[in-house]
């Protein structure tokens, strides 16, 4: 029998959200620190130094960092060894129901036509949840709320085989034409291959990982980046993106799938594991 029920997984979502908006990681505040100490720009030092201290306050009165906070996007990972006996998504959803009330969150979740909100975050594909199965008998539930500001100026292309070398462009162009509009300084996921809707999943997990831990490709496009001059809150500086990560799969011979997925200073996410027991 399970030693977890419904409601402790609905109040144990309730809390990783308000953690999300609350406290951001501690690898994006050693990135925004570390922008901070090596900008050399008063304007942009200032921009960060601000930023920081608002994530301060934000963490000492355990209240959002932006209003703006978001619709709940989740990734679950599951155990294959694991059997619920409950509906896991109806248990997110009560979650989201719940921090919209008690964080609070602002009722961000509209339908796409009428613009009629529902007034507690969820509806009809909300919250966005998002399952992949591993080994083993537990379950990992991140939180990641996204707001509009960096949403919207996102992209998607579907490029031809043979341009392989224009991605990196791509990518660059489309921070050049998201400009301050996403509050930079950024941090760009991209995901390249799958198919169409795979790359723009791809570019929204790799959001997920340290901003301190990329490879060769992803430095080049972060240098190039940041040589655009954008800076923090686009008043100039060098600080245009924190990180860029690029996550991949293998795509049909004849496509090319390209997303551009940005995330605004406040990348916030949280998760937690739960171990399921059986007797």
């Amino acid at each position: 029998m399970n030693q977890i029920d419904i409601g402790y997984v609905t109040n144990t979502v309730e809390e990783i959200i308000k953690q999300a908006e609350t406290r951001l990681p501690d690898d994006v505040i050693q990135a925004l620190e570390k922008a901070r100490d090596s900008e050399i720009d008063p304007t942009a030092k200032s921009q960060l130094n601000a930023i920081l201290k608002n994530i301060e306050i934000a963490g000492t009165n355990n209240i959002p960092m932006c209003q703006d906070t978001g619709i709940m996007v989740f990734f679950v990972e599951i155990g294959r060894d694991v059997s619920l006996d409950f509906d896991l998504d109806l248990a997110i959803l009560h979650g989201v129901q719940q921090a919209t009330i008690n964080v609070p969150l602002r009722p961000n979740a509209v339908e796409p036509l009428t613009r009629t909100n529902s007034d507690d975050n969820t509806g009809v594909g909300l919250p966005d949840i998002n399952y992949s199965f591993v080994g083993g008998n537990t379950i990992k539930i991140t939180v990641a709320p996204k707001g509009a500001g960096s949403e919207n100026m996102s992209t998607l292309t579907m490029m031809r085989p043979s341009q392989t070398k224009q991605v990196k462009q791509f990518i660059v162009e489309s921070v050049l034409k998201a400009g301050g509009m996403p509050c930079p300084p950024i941090i760009v996921g991209v995901g390249i291959g799958g198919s169409f809707d795979k790359s723009a999943r791809l570019a929204k997990r790799a959001l997920l990982r340290d901003p301190g831990q990329m490879d060769e490709y992803e430095l080049e496009i972060l240098k190039a980046i940041n040589a655009l001059g954008i800076g923090p809150m686009g008043l100039g500086g060098s600080t245009t993106a924190l990180a860029v990560h690029v996550e991949k799969a293998y795509c049909h011979t004849a496509s090319l799938p390209v997303a551009v997925n940005i995330q605004c200073w406040a990348n916030r996410h949280a998760s937690v594991t739960l171990e399921v027991e059986h007797e």
